[in-house]
């Protein structure tokens, strides 16, 4: 409403509910309560494979991350395998599936994710997608990757971006830089 913010805390109202966000080194949303979480049958798994043309046993893991949205996490043997994958995406259906595989130790960032999903009967490619980086900070950080790291998202995209994720305690963060391209108003 014009005002500023008194401190570091804002809550931001979505169609999850209200959602934390905080202002430091960048802006960063606390990632909401997974309404789904959990090991993803053999069913699914078989559907999402074929979906990506991929062999059943190239999936190294697999849970429900859905905070929402209804993603379906598949971590791959590492980022090349993430960014070889062509999805035959009506064969993925209405899967909402998000990517995620491991670059080698020391690189800039610790994994490439790539989120698929259906939308008004067109199968699209998300080249940043924060409510699934918060799903997968929350099944991946402080087990399979460290409490702090950067994942790359949308290289096939050429589109470079960096989503900073950490898990302080029992809260994930999910933050990113930003770039005004464009600024303007309108008058109606």
């Amino acid at each position: 409403a014009g005002g500023k913010p008194k401190g570091t805390s804002l809550v931001q109202e979505c169609g999850v509910g209200l959602v934390e966000l905080r202002r430091e080194e960048r802006i960063a949303f606390a990632a909401p309560e997974l309404i789904r979480g959990g090991e993803v049958d053999e069913e699914t798994l078989g559907a999402i494979a074929k979906g990506l043309q991929i062999e059943r046993g190239d999936i190294q893991g697999a849970r429900w991350c859905d905070n929402g949205p209804g993603w379906v996490g598949v971590m791959l043997a590492d980022a090349e395998a993430v960014l070889a994958v062509t999805p035959d995406h009506a064969a993925l259906g209405s899967h909402k599936v998000g990517l995620v595989g491991r670059y080698p130790e020391g690189s800039e960032c610790a994994v490439e994710v790539r989120a698929y999903f259906p939308a008004d009967g067109v199968a699209f490619e998300d080249p940043v997608t924060g409510s699934l980086n918060a799903a997968l900070g929350q099944w991946l950080a402080g087990s399979e990757l460290p409490e702090a790291y950067v994942a790359s998202q949308g290289t096939v995209m050429k589109r470079r971006g960096r989503v900073h994720v950490e898990r302080i305690e029992d809260q994930v963060w999910v933050g990113g830089d930003t770039l005004t391209t464009i600024r303007g108003t309108v008058e109606l």
